[in-house]
């Protein structure tokens, strides 16, 4: 699949955490693959922080980030954390979790809180990044 959205006029961004080089690589290859659009950047981060840096320094030259995709367990801080500061910020930005392990209840916190709009496990499928990915972008009503 192959996701097209149309033109807006603020350009927007989609955020990956992960504290893994291989894995910010491999989805990296794989969402540029799904997600093919002109104003659309995709920014990468080893360091949650610096995930957090770049999100309020997204926002504040009005580029829209409109997806986050984490990993829970890092050493700076869990995809959790980083998924409520995010939020905090940024309320309309979606957040989904891609993880090998999660403590089950901050991942239930996070959906009863409703800040968690997807959940992807490692090891992950392209159908499963497609069947996460494209319902929350529809929802967003991006599509041409």
């Amino acid at each position: 699949y192959h996701i097209i959205l149309k033109c807006m006029s603020q350009p927007y961004s989609l955020i990956v955490v992960d504290d893994d080089p291989f894995i910010i690589q491999m989805l990296g290859f794989q969402l540029k693959k799904l997600v093919q659009i002109p104003d659309i950047s995709f920014e990468y981060y080893t360091n949650p922080e610096e995930a957090y840096s770049g999100l309020l320094n997204m926002l504040n030259n009005n580029i829209n980030p409109v997806m986050l995709i984490t990993d829970y367990q890092m050493p700076e801080m869990t995809g959790a954390e980083l998924i409520r500061k995010s939020k905090a910020l940024h309320p309309e930005i979606s957040c989904i979790l891609l993880t090998g392990y999660a403590n089950a209840i901050q991942v239930d916190d996070l959906v009863n809180d409703e800040m968690l709009d997807g959940f992807i496990s490692k090891p992950w499928s392209e159908e499963d990044l497609t069947s996460t990915i494209l319902p929350i972008l529809e929802n967003k009503n991006l599509f041409i």
